[in-house]
């Protein structure tokens, strides 16, 4: 099973909405449907073991829509989704927060293990009503320390280029990632990580309301557009994320170890400059 199918199949978003193992045993309906039908044979000898009605799954990995009853009873295999289709443009299940109470939920989040490492969450760092939104992978060694992304080398760099366009780090952007826990040894983060804070990242976006997405690192960008294309290919054109433009770049992380590829993250910055101006009405 390639990575995006085991991604997609542990975030419930399978190409035909296939519920994911151990989702929907206990379902309510399910029991009720159980139960009548064990009722003809209640003399039998044998009888099913107490079922828990009250699941323990993660709000923000639950999908926003559930597949019909009939699909439930043998699904099908799920298969690999395309390459370069834009994932659905998911709902969070839980109501929206206000922007104190996400950050509160946040921080004490313990939906995943990354929970038990970490030293503290990275919520986000900008401005909330920023019309430019940069998401990127994970918080890094510092990040986990400071509790900001994009700190560091990195940060002064990526500081350096939203300048060098004209915008303001504190008041021009807002700056989030995919995960809010740094991942031991900075290794990439996994499928159910990425479920236990998806809907974090959908709760911003809901907030924020960006006119344009800049999606930095590779994983960022195969994370939100369900694909496995690389970042050479994924780059340099414009991307649809929920109905929002979105261009990808490179990580300033990797811009530090890859000089020659600044000149190509400095394209990308003038393509999402031309689209933002576009979308805000000004081109």
């Amino acid at each position: 099973m390639s990575r995006n199918s085991l991604l997609q199949q542990t975030m419930g978003l399978g190409p035909a909405w296939q519920p994911r193992d151990g989702w929907f045993e206990q379902h309510p309906a399910l029991l009720l449907r159980a139960q009548a039908a064990a009722l003809p044979d209640a003399e039998a000898e044998t009888s099913a073991p107490a079922i828990d009605v009250a699941p323990q799954v993660a709000i923000a990995s639950i999908p926003a829509e559930t597949p019909k009853a009939e699909t439930l009873r043998e699904p099908a295999q799920p298969q690999p989704a395309p390459e370069a289709v834009p994932a659905p443009a998911a709902r969070s299940e839980m109501p929206l927060l206000d922007w104190p109470q996400l950050e509160r939920q946040v921080a004490d989040c313990q939906r995943c293990r990354l929970c038990e490492t970490r030293i503290q969450t990275v919520f986000g760092r900008g401005n909330p009503k920023a019309r430019w939104l940069l998401i990127g992978e994970a918080p890094g060694e510092q990040e986990d320390r400071q509790g900001l992304p994009f700190v560091g080398k990195a940060g002064q760099l990526l500081d350096n280029m939203l300048a060098a366009t004209g915008l303001d780090r504190e008041q021009d952007v807002y700056i989030a990632n995919v995960l809010k826990c740094r991942p031991p040894g900075n290794r990439n983060p996994a499928p159910d990580e990425i479920a236990a804070c998806h809907g974090y990242l959908q709760q911003q976006i809901r907030h924020i309301q960006p006119t344009l997405i800049l999606a930095l690192g590779r994983f960022a960008a195969q994370t939100l557009l369900q694909t496995e294309e690389s970042i050479g290919r994924l780059r340099g054109r414009v991307h649809r994320y929920q109905d929002l433009p979105m261009v990808v770049s490179y990580h300033p992380a990797y811009l530090l170890r890859n000089q020659p590829d600044k000149a190509k993250a400095w394209q990308d910055l003038l393509l999402a400059r031309r689209i933002f101006q576009q979308a805000a009405g000004r081109g």
